[in-house]
């Protein structure tokens, strides 16, 4: 198949390896991406700011940060979808009894907030995925604007021990689980396949020249959008249902060998 015009690649799980780095050989491909104006863009929960740190070495155009609500394009955010304030007061509310053990992250376009006094583990695993983060003493009382995602760290199984509460509890929005101990909470008008279907029509990009590469179930609607569906061989199962191909590991570096191949046939 020719290579697609666009590529959305997820990080953790899909570019990441084991170790959660980017290979050496992307940044190359990266280049050489550019020279071919093929547009490799990175897709992920992770905020805005940390997926810049990421790619001091190479910047690509675009990127699609917190699971789709927030794009950033040539230098600039083009695409914010954010929640009403009121449901996020509520559901931060609601959260400080919720029968589970879990942090809550709040995320705006730019900044994230969390609850000063977590643990060292937990301030390390927030830390990985929000480098602009401030700590709070209230979530419900921070003077927020545009809220775009509320990420829950769930102490144990996210999916088993916290989805269903979480549904429950944020009525009207979007819940999907981004990672083992992960649920993000977002407009139901934000995840990453609209996000990658928005670039391509600003582009002028046919939805079957694009492709997205993904391990995890905030990956679904990436693949499910995109004109060439591929999955990782540690992807989630639900993901590989709906996968044109599926592809070797992470840790194999297979997302990288399958964007080497796309541009063998620019």
């Amino acid at each position: 198949m020719p290579c697609p015009k666009i590529i959305a690649l997820d990080m953790d799980g899909t570019l990441l390896d084991e170790h959660g780095r980017i290979p050496d050989a992307f940044w190359e491909l990266l280049r050489l991406a550019d020279d071919r104006e093929v547009l490799v863009t990175p897709a992920s929960g992770r905020q805005l700011a940390t997926l810049r740190d990421m790619f001091t070495t190479h910047q690509p155009h675009t990127f699609i940060a917190e699971n789709g609500s927030v794009v950033f394009h040539d230098g600039r955010i083009i695409d914010v979808t954010a929640m009403p304030e009121q449901p996020v007061r509520e559901f931060l509310r609601a959260f400080e009894t919720a029968p589970f053990s879990a942090s809550a992250v709040l995320c705006t376009p730019e900044q994230s907030y969390s609850l000063r006094g977590a643990s060292k583990e937990v301030e390390q695993e927030i830390a990985k995925y929000y480098h602009a983060n401030t700590n709070v003493d209230s979530l419900v009382d921070v003077p927020f604007e545009q809220p775009v995602k509320v990420a829950l760290y769930v102490d144990g199984d996210a999916e088993r021990d916290a989805l269903a509460w979480v549904q429950a509890h944020a009525p009207g929005l979007h819940h999907v689980v981004s990672g083992q101990h992960w649920i993000d909470i977002m407009s139901p008008e934000a995840d990453k396949g609209k996000a990658l279907l928005a670039i391509a029509d600003a582009l002028g990009v046919p939805q079957e020249a694009t492709a997205a590469i993904g391990d995890f179930l905030n990956d679904y609607t990436m693949l499910q959008a995109a004109g060439t569906a591929v999955a990782m061989g540690n992807a989630h199962p639900d993901l590989k249902t709906v996968a044109d191909e599926v592809i070797g590991t992470n840790a194999e570096h297979a997302a990288v060998h399958r964007l080497a191949t796309w541009l063998s046939e620019q």
